[in-house]
């Protein structure tokens, strides 16, 4: 009877409806969190600056009421989105160790971090449709890409990430997870989340492969299309300066592309396949993940831009 009530107690200390997880901050560091948190706080404030600099500008200056623009306002508001999404988590941790989040939480943290993700993946699609039309049928821009059809695209985005999104998180109430459960990251991320459960996940594995499919499966192949198409144009065109001048207005599209694609896959083949490499690495891809791109592209913009770059210059200079 005694054993009988021992095993009970084990398994109620097992086994939750109401986990808590416990974010993991920067592994074998936790003493110097506080000086870690110093860079870390220099480049949420870049990311917040650059991107806020961009949408300010793409809203008040007239000259850049164009698709290209908009586009680009669309990236910077799902880097905002991503940013903040994570910043309360990561910095919580850093300063003062507040590791705990409950699984409702942690949910909707995920809702926002894994939605704008595929936002900003659906933008970073409609720019290289963007430059497509702009380089190969430039005659039909305008009318290509009206202010209506740039407002149903955005719709188009925001649908397809509230209807794949919702089930994958839906699908997470009904788990039972540890009473506590340690996470790889400063935040919650669903492959990290699911592997924790101790109950049947195979219906959460085959929508999130479905989720995978309809996102990066459909996107990454779209912009490699679109831009062998923009090169096959380009190389029609006799003059070597000419191509030089058409690929540059693609150099910034392609940055955004590389620092947003990289990180993601790569954080999804270390949570896949190595499970075996130290939990700094996880850490470490998972924080370039979430700062690399919105911390980059503003400037790879106010760079490679010269319509952004003045605008910028004319509204800090109030011309």
């Amino acid at each position: 009877m005694l054993q009988i009530q021992d095993n009970m107690e084990i398994l109620s200390n097992t086994t939750s409806q109401f986990p808590t997880f416990l974010l993991t901050g920067i592994p074998g560091a936790e003493s110097v969190h506080a000086w870690i948190s110093i860079p870390f706080c220099c480049l949420y404030a870049i990311a917040l600056s650059g991107n806020s600099m961009i949408l300010l500008v793409s809203i008040t200056q007239q000259t850049l009421h164009e698709p290209m623009y908009y586009f680009l306002s669309m990236l910077s508001a799902a880097d905002l989105g991503l940013t903040v999404s994570t910043m309360s988590t990561t910095l919580g941790i850093l300063w003062f160790d507040a590791r705990e989040i409950r699984l409702d939480t942690c949910i909707a943290q995920m809702f926002f971090l894994h939605g704008f993700t595929i936002i900003e993946s659906g933008v970073l699609v409609a720019m290289a449709f963007d430059r497509y039309v702009a380089i190969c049928d430039p005659l039909r821009y305008t009318t290509s890409l009206t202010n209506s059809r740039i407002v149903q695209m955005g719709l188009l985005m925001i649908t397809r990430t509230v209807v794949l999104i919702m089930p994958l998180l839906l699908l997470l109430k009904p788990l039972n997870f540890c009473r506590a459960n340690i996470l790889s990251h400063s935040y919650c991320y669903h492959p990290d989340v699911i592997k924790l459960a101790r109950s049947d996940t195979r219906a959460n594995s085959i929508w999130g492969l479905i989720v995978l499919m309809l996102t990066t499966g459909v996107d990454t192949p779209c912009i490699v299309l679109t831009y062998i198409l923009i090169i096959r144009s380009v190389l029609s065109i006799a003059s070597s300066e000419e191509q030089k001048k058409v690929f540059s207005t693609c150099v910034s599209h392609i940055g955004a592309v590389a620092i947003f694609y990289i990180p993601w896959m790569s954080l999804s083949l270390v949570h896949r396949y190595g499970r075996s490499a130290p939990k700094v690495v996880h850490s470490v891809m998972a924080n370039i993940y979430l700062l690399l791109p919105p911390v980059l592209n503003p400037s790879i913009y106010s760079v490679k831009t010269k319509q952004i770059r003045k605008a910028i210059l004319s509204l800090l200079l109030m011309k």
